[in-house]
């Protein structure tokens, strides 16, 4: 799947930005920062590329956007947008290295930052339900208006529900023709358990006449 920097399709790129003026709508109003997770209920659905298409649209609009690869089991953010860096979200968690935001600027533009996965710790659920992760989101919701955390799928590991208590709100991808209505249902029975708030669903690799996204 492409991101927006590497020519998306129009209609494709036209429906995130509709999704951006969605979002707007489900959003609380003069809330702060807010914290967006983007998961799905399997793997393989294009969630991460949602997070990054969607962080990207945000910044388009004036915002400014911090990108997190939450998916502290199998990151594809940095490999998708092509980042070196070791420096990522568990340095900042563990505290080896101070807040430096401006390694984590993107060439693309200059409102949207990336903090790629960083080293992968042993236990991923735990980290991201911590203190120390409510912390973390705490010191970086005071410099941007968004934060994008890309997540495991619900129904492979609890890691998007252990973090669901920082964050202001969850989108689900679902993919067409891929996404089981079993694995579905499974996903959104424990968003519910857990008392997530579900700002709604992407349709991902839909046809229709409107075009293909």
């Amino acid at each position: 799947q492409k991101t927006l920097h590497k020519n998306l399709e129009f209609t494709a790129t036209e429906q995130y930005k509709l999704l951006r003026t969605n979002l707007s709508f489900a959003l609380p109003e003069n809330e702060g920062c807010n914290i967006i997770g983007v998961t799905s209920s399997m793997r393989g659905e294009g969630k991460s590329t949602t997070a990054i298409n969607l962080s990207y649209v945000l910044a388009e609009s004036g915002k400014k956007v911090l990108l997190v690869d939450g998916d502290l089991r199998i990151p594809t953010v940095a490999k998708k947008m092509l980042i070196e860096s070791p420096y990522g979200l568990t340095d900042l968690l563990r505290r080896e290295a101070p807040l430096n935001l401006e390694s984590l600027k993107s060439p693309y533009h200059d409102k949207w930052y990336i903090m790629p996965s960083g080293m992968l710790p042993p236990n991923p659920s735990e980290l991201l339900g911590s203190k120390r992760m409510g912390d973390a989101l705490k010191e970086l919701s005071a410099h941007f208006d968004y934060i994008i955390l890309d997540l495991p799928p619900v129904n492979l590991v609890s890691d998007a529900l252990a973090v669901s208590k920082y964050i202001t709100g969850m989108i689900v991808v679902i993919r067409q023709e891929y996404t089981e209505k079993k694995e579905l249902a499974t996903c959104f029975r424990q968003l519910r358990l857990s008392n997530v708030n579900v700002l709604g669903c992407v349709m991902n690799e839909t046809t229709s006449d409107r075009g293909y996204y």
